[in-house]
């Protein structure tokens, strides 16, 4: 059955943004003083959760909204390097003339999703919940859901990451998982997600009900 309410995440679902991400990670590391990820062992770190990554950097978890928060200015200053997939805007495209509803749910900025969308992309999607806190994403997906009044089996959240599948299970939506963002295939499948996507061009499926 297609979704009649698709949720995506944005950084690495949608946007291209790890090498930015990497770039912040260093500068918000160098400024509250704690470790920097291991570039020469980003295999290791791409198998683990936020939580995992968090205690493994020694970062103060009373520290993670300020940093957050810094992070997204950052972020922004150097939201013009980071591009949509290849193949994105045609995936979303398809979906909306498949007749589902389409949001985002991120912890990046509104400003900076809707640059990197860009208008015609932006316009496909309805619903928008931007600047969630690092583990805040689930009260998002519910807000949509009361929003868009669809209800939790008629929806989906497809993320790249592992808070993605954690948030999609707290509000009790199936979890779609994308092979191409932050987090190893082999840790998402961990995840028991409902779809699994290798290719951006596997989303269009999602239309077709398959």
């Amino acid at each position: 059955m297609t979704p009649r309410l698709i949720m995506f995440d944005f950084d690495g679902t949608l946007a291209d943004s790890f090498g930015c991400f990497l770039d912040v990670a260093d500068a918000v590391a160098d400024r509250y003083g704690f470790a920097r990820l291991d570039r020469s062992d980003m295999a290791a770190v791409r198998a683990l959760g936020a939580r995992q990554i968090i205690q493994r950097q020694g970062v103060p978890l009373w520290k993670v909204p300020m940093i957050a928060r810094h992070a997204r200015t950052l972020m922004a200053r150097d939201i013009d390097r980071v591009p949509l997939f290849a193949g994105i805007g045609t995936a979303l495209a398809d979906l909306a003339a498949g007749g589902a509803r389409l949001a985002i749910v991120t912890s990046n900025s509104r400003d900076n999703v809707l640059r990197v969308l860009g208008p015609a992309t932006a316009a496909l999607v309805g619903e928008l919940e931007c600047g969630a806190s690092l583990f805040g994403k689930a009260g998002r997906l519910r807000r949509v859901l009361r929003r868009t009044r669809v209800p939790q089996s008629a929806a989906l959240f497809v993320g790249d990451e592992i808070r993605d599948a954690e948030a999609a299970r707290a509000a009790g939506v199936p979890f779609g998982a994308v092979a191409w963002g932050y987090t190893s295939t082999a840790a998402l499948r961990t995840q028991a997600p409902a779809h699994f996507f290798e290719r951006v061009e596997d989303l269009s499926r999602l239309s077709n009900g398959r």
